[in-house]
């Protein structure tokens, strides 16, 4: 038995890529499987993110754990049902962190029957463009008129020589 997860580029173009997968293997395993199912080499870093039904990102499961923690989650110690349990759960995947390729991962079958060897790319649809869309972050949050007074000050950086770097 195998999970169907539909994989979407965000890109101009309609893009995704339906696959069915083992749902005890790894997200590095569904990490590789994308990368490949969209003609990438699966070489670059990349972090799956949890998310709610309107796609608002959660927390960061990156391909390697470089936190502090020993215990923090990780694409290799984290298995696919644990973070897709349900038909329609959904999470954000980046690959590539200096082109930003963002893709939209969605539950689609909980109990999908094959005889293939897992995984298989079920439907393929769309092409995927030689360059990953230009991304622009902006914030909800605007900055007070006195924070920002702090930020555009000379007077805040005027006597940085003067500061003992040594004792820090």
């Amino acid at each position: 038995m195998g999970y169907k997860i539909r994989a979407i580029l965000d890109v101009e173009n309609d893009a995704f890529r339906d696959l069915i997968v083992d749902k005890n293997e790894s997200l590095e395993h569904l990490h590789l499987t994308i990368a490949k199912a969209f003609g990438f080499k699966g070489q670059e870093m990349a972090s799956f993110y949890k998310t709610n039904s309107n796609w608002e990102q959660g927390e960061e499961i990156p391909l390697i754990n470089m936190s502090e923690n020993p215990n923090a989650l990780d694409m290799q110690n984290c298995c696919i049902e644990n973070v897709l349990q349900s038909v329609d759960d959904k999470l954000i995947y980046i690959y590539d962190f200096f082109s930003m390729w963002t893709f939209y991962i969605e539950l689609k079958e909980t109990a999908v029957d094959t005889s293939e060897k897992l995984p298989v790319i079920a439907l393929a649809f769309g092409e995927v463009p030689e360059q990953a869309p230009e991304k622009t972050f902006t914030s909800t949050i605007e900055l007070a008129d006195e924070e920002d007074d702090l930020f555009n000050s000379e007077e805040s950086f005027e006597n940085i020589d003067d500061i003992d770097l040594e004792n820090y």
